[in-house]
């Protein structure tokens, strides 16, 4: 397998990706709200998940494909041997849908069921996260690494399951607790430039009580690669096929402080 070829090639389907989205205009027109509290896709999420299948196909013709729209949603036990593109054509489709940034393209490529390549594309600031299992983690063609901080000293990043109230009560049960024990905490809409976040070291900690595979396949493999932990809320490995809760710590967080304390 020539690695460089397929990952200079998910490299550009994301670019040109970014392009589509950064000249979309008339956004809300025909929004279609889906299952789940706030949960939108504009015709941009099905034009670029389109464009990102046909792109990708042809860079890897025996792949599989999972992605968000169109009902390309499903991960299967044949995803788990050779190769399968896990897509989220745009993360953060309510921050695209409002102007709030960033939404970003992610791309993974997964072997055997579990992520092998990954590139994650924020097309209005340029910056490009890839990695190759095994190999590390870049951005723009440099390396990045986790910070190697205590929690103390540093931000945590969180998601709200939006599409799932009945995880808010938890989630903001944790974010009381997490405040009391970092520097402050920031949301921004978009997992995987949260996880991208904790990859080049902006942040110490991330979670989210539920995303799904596409939203977390590829910036989960750049932020391993960049040195973090990643696990579910309990601390357990991640399964990598399917919705789970995902907990992400940097290098210098200690496990005791970044998993949920346990009530007596």
């Amino acid at each position: 397998m020539d690695t460089k070829r397929l990952l200079d090639g998910m490299e550009r389907a994301a670019r040109a990706a970014g392009q589509i989205m950064r000249e979309a205009e008339n956004i809300g027109a025909g929004v279609v709200a889906k299952a789940g509290h706030g949960n939108f896709v504009t015709a941009y999420d099905r034009r670029v998940q389109a464009y990102l299948f046909t792109a990708l196909g042809e860079l890897l013709p025996q792949a599989r494909f999972i992605g968000e729209e169109d009902g390309a949603d499903a991960f299967t036990d044949e995803d788990r041997r050779g190769f399968a593109f896990c897509v989220d054509p745009i993360d953060g489709t309510t921050n695209f849908l409002t102007g709030f940034r960033p939404s970003v393209v992610s791309i993974a490529l997964l072997r055997d069921g579990a992520p092998f390549l990954a590139a994650v594309y924020n097309p209005y600031d340029e910056l490009m996260f890839t990695a190759v299992r095994g190999e590390g983690a870049r951005c723009n063609g440099a390396v990045i690494s986790s910070l190697d901080a205590p929690l103390s000293d540093s931000l945590v990043l969180f998601g709200t399951a939006a599409y799932n109230p009945e995880l808010a009560a938890r989630t903001f049960t944790l974010c009381a607790d997490y405040l009391s024990r970092s520097i402050d905490l920031r949301r921004t809409g978009a997992a995987a430039w949260d996880l991208c976040n904790a990859a080049m070291g902006t942040v110490g900690l991330f979670f989210e009580l539920r995303l799904q595979l596409w939203d977390y396949a590829a910036a989960g493999l750049i932020a391993m690669e960049a040195g973090c932990r990643l696990t579910d809320i309990d601390g357990k490995p991640l399964r990598w096929d399917g919705p789970s809760s995902v907990l992400c710590a940097s290098r210098g967080v200690a496990r005791e402080d970044y998993l949920p304390r346990q009530k007596d």
